[in-house]
């Protein structure tokens, strides 16, 4: 797609490495206080409900530790497995984001795994339930990305999926590095450097050789220690860089396809 199309945001337009996803908006504080209504709702709705299936099971062995067993498997399930669960399966939306065109996404602008949905419900549980949602209220509003507690921890933010953007095309993979770049470990970026890097690529055309043999190099030797083994030598910095973003955006589509083919058997 040229740059200059406009284009409405995609699953595919939140896996970018460096990415694309970093131009989508965030979440405004009202539409988290409205997803997160809807979500609260939803959950004490199931508590209760598998509270109540848990408690009439139990109750013919009228047996307190049963009983308390029972409390302990239904919080357990409700505020921390169900949530994880769907941010997993639907790659960072909850009832209340999809109902409102939401999505929590990496600080890099990729998908989120399994770990950051399971940080977010635990930092959610006390934070949202624990103290009545004073902090996550506080914490969004005082943030320029909308961050509650959570995201804070699990290295997420939440962005609104339903605008029109100007997409950038994503850096290609050199064919002279693409060996390389396939059999290489690629860590994931500090946030701070990914970003940089994707400024980088986005404005190749714009800077002078000698900027961009400098800017180059420098971005180089940050992303070096998260990848083995190094690049060939003699390879040129910005190619370099290209390979490593354009690989972490194909690593990134085959963990989605592979969540995607996971989520078809289980609702087969």
């Amino acid at each position: 797609m040229p740059p200059s199309d406009f284009a409405t945001v995609t699953a595919d337009d939140l896996v970018t490495g460096e990415g694309v996803a970093l131009d989508l908006p965030a979440a405004s504080l009202g539409l988290r206080m409205a997803s997160g209504l809807i979500d609260v709702l939803v959950t004490l709705f199931t508590f209760v409900a598998l509270f109540i299936l848990l408690t009439v099971a139990a109750s013919p062995f009228a047996d307190a530790a049963l009983f308390g067993a029972a409390t302990v498997l239904t919080t357990v399930l409700t505020f921390l497995v169900l949530p994880t669960t769907v941010e997993t399966l639907t790659r960072g939306r909850s009832l209340g984001k999809l109902a409102l065109g939401l999505r929590a996404v990496r600080d890099d602008g990729g998908p989120i795994s399994l770990q950051h949905a399971l940080v977010r419900a635990l930092i959610g549980f006390v934070e949202i339930y624990a103290f009545s949602g004073a902090p996550a209220f506080f914490s969004i509003m005082l943030s320029t990305r909308g961050k509650r507690l959570g995201d804070y921890a699990a290295g997420t933010y939440v962005v609104r999926e339903r605008v029109p953007l100007r997409l950038p095309q994503p850096p290609p993979l050199p064919p002279a590095l693409a060996s390389w770049a396939r059999r290489t470990d690629l860590g994931a970026l500090p946030t701070g450097t990914a970003l940089a890097v994707r400024q980088f690529l986005g404005r190749l055309g714009t800077l002078d050789p000698g900027s961009r043999d400098r800017v180059g190099r420098a971005l180089l030797a940050d992303v070096l220690p998260y990848v083995a083994p190094p690049p060939p030598p003699g390879a040129p910095a910005e190619l370099v860089l290209m390979a490593v973003v354009a690989e972490r955006r194909e690593r990134d589509l085959a963990r989605l396809r592979r969540d995607a083919e996971l989520r078809d058997r289980l609702l087969a």
